[in-house]
């Protein structure tokens, strides 16, 4: 058990227990007090509450209909979920939370939002024609030990599909997007046409981008030519329209228990998942750590909106022309941010959307803001100063004081176990299953070139060997790493055998895979094998 406490004499100390519970109290004693005063609530982000906090990690799904994004989470399960549905036309027509349960069943939307232990409270703000489509499939499954994952409807294209949807579909995903530790954008390798639809669900994410990843699926029923455009096609479109220096992470593959059609690119493909999937099973890990970022971000944003209310407050005329001073102050308000900006030397990055402020205020009275409480923004800047960072050194202490904490059961632990886990059997991992010395194969040759360098005992010497290593222009970072591990026991020296094991490792090198950090055991020379544990 952990804990801190703040060393300041002026103020109460402060004991928590662990992260989760230091989270809701600086939370509740001093976020949410500011956000409460200056309706942050009405302008961007409903309150948070205890579930918040407490609940697993989660994943959220997005893309157009007939992605795979259903299926995708099949594959990771290996098992069907209450209201699973799959077909190549719009099929999922509901937000569907995929959550682990002892009994399997659907809770409704409107059931699921009253209940304090699930995380989704906040989302009746959106009505019954959101919650008609929204329900919880429970069922008991390894991976959703670990995390949960949010399907999501297809998205359509056209006017029409949009508005027939009875609810703001966007704010709906940047509701998900704020609490959920991962975003996949799911994307077809056939249609990469990015609707109008999807184009706005991925701006309202924009501030999410550390969260999003992409996958281009279905990337087995095309060549290999015709994926390379394709990939380069996907990127110049979601450049256009995430619109950062930074290029969004793609993942490509065929993420489903079916054979490839064109298996050109399986080994491509295993590497991709595995990346992927290494990705998610980290998220139990830094789960405190997303939270406590996430809740940095939402005590900025309600600093600087506590700045924006006060400073139309103080502009406001106490008698005549309050209206047209509303407008004014509103057309004007990209000017009182940069105020702002310069007054408290606060970034502009923390700045809301201008255009959508500017929208939510035209239908406020801004006579009804409060004045400014300095009081209330001396606490959040004390937790953001203070407690933040002790906080921090507890999520430090959590994650050594736990087991390695990774996501398992279902398609997870395929991947990993047996002959079929990535890189089994390839590279270095070659021969690993055989009786023979996998590098006696091509000893005849090296031995050609190692009596060549005139041993002397049945030796050559490090510079002997320097000179015709360094014939594969690898680096000398790499080739230090192969030789340390060729000789075996590290008398400086190379026998035929180290010798042959040097040309080996330089082999695995230059076809592409990574060097081990220590030498396999099927790698050891015969004569050597026992040498290398004394």
């Amino acid at each position: 058990m952990f804990s801190w406490s703040k060393n300041n004499a002026k103020k109460d100390p402060e004991l928590f227990q662990n992260v989760s519970e230091g989270l809701k109290r600086l939370y509740r004693n001093k976020l949410f007090p500011l956000e409460d005063t200056y309706r942050f609530h009405d302008f961007h982000s409903p309150a948070l509450e205890d579930a918040d906090f407490d609940n697993k990690p989660m994943v959220l799904l997005v893309g157009q209909y007939s992605t795979g994004k259903t299926t995708f989470i099949r594959h990771l399960m290996e098992q069907d979920f209450p209201g699973m549905r799959i077909g190549p036309e719009p099929t999922t027509d509901s937000f569907i939370a995929v959550m682990y349960g002892e009994q399997e069943g659907v809770i409704p939307g409107n059931a699921l939002v009253v209940d304090p232990k699930k995380p989704f409270r906040k989302l009746n703000a959106f009505g019954n024609a959101f919650l008609n489509r929204f329900m919880c499939a429970q069922l008991k499954n390894a991976v959703l030990d670990s995390i949960s994952i949010i399907d999501t409807p297809g998205i359509l294209s056209g006017e029409k599909q949009r508005i027939s949807r009875g609810y703001d579909f966007a704010a709906v995903l940047e509701w998900f997007a704020e609490r959920v530790d991962r975003i996949i954008l799911l994307f077809d390798a056939h249609k990469l046409d990015i609707s109008d639809e999807f184009s706005e669900v991925i701006k309202a994410l924009k501030n999410h981008e550390d969260k999003m990843r992409v996958v281009l699926n279905k990337a087995d029923q095309i060549s290999t030519q015709q994926l390379m455009r394709v990939y380069g096609a996907l990127m110049w479109s979601l450049g256009k329209i995430i619109n950062t220096p930074e290029v969004v992470r793609v993942y490509i593959g065929s993420f489903w228990a079916q054979p490839l059609l064109i298996a050109d690119n399986r080994k491509l493909f295993e590497a991709e998942e595995q990346d992927l999937f290494r990705d998610i099973q980290s998220l139990p890990r830094n789960a405190a750590l997303r939270k406590l970022n996430d809740l940095i971000k939402r005590a900025r944003l309600a600093k600087v909106h506590a700045y924006i209310i006060t400073s139309l407050k103080k502009e406001m005329p106490s008698v005549f022309g309050k209206d047209s001073k509303k407008k004014e102050l509103i057309s004007n308000l990209g000017a009182i941010y940069e105020k702002i900006e310069k007054e408290h030397n606060i970034s502009p990055g923390d700045f809301p959307n201008l255009k959508k402020m500017q929208e939510l205020l035209n239908g406020q009275d801004f006579n009804k803001f409060p004045a400014l409480k300095p009081k209330l923004l001396e606490n959040v800047e004390d937790m953001l100063a203070n407690d933040i960072a002790k906080l921090m050194t507890l999520v430090r202490q959590e994650e050594a004081s736990m087991p390695n904490q990774i996501v398992k059961g279902g398609a997870f632990d395929g991947a990993m176990n047996g002959p079929f886990g990535h890189g089994y059997g390839e590279g270095a991992g070659e021969g690993i299953d055989e009786l023979e010395w996998v590098v006696g194969r091509d000893k005849p040759s090296y031995d050609e070139i190692f009596y060549t360098l005139s041993p002397v005992n049945g030796k050559v010497s490090g510079a002997a060997a320097k000179k015709e290593m360094l014939k594969s222009k690898l680096p000398n970072t790499v080739l230090g790493k192969i030789w340390t591990l060729a000789d075996v026991d590290k008398d400086g020296y190379l026998d035929d055998e180290e010798f042959a094991l040097a040309n080996h490792l330089i082999k695995v090198k230059l076809e592409g895979y990574e060097l081990p950090s220590k030498l396999p055991s099927h790698l050891v020379p015969p004569s050597k094998r026992g040498q290398e544990l004394q």
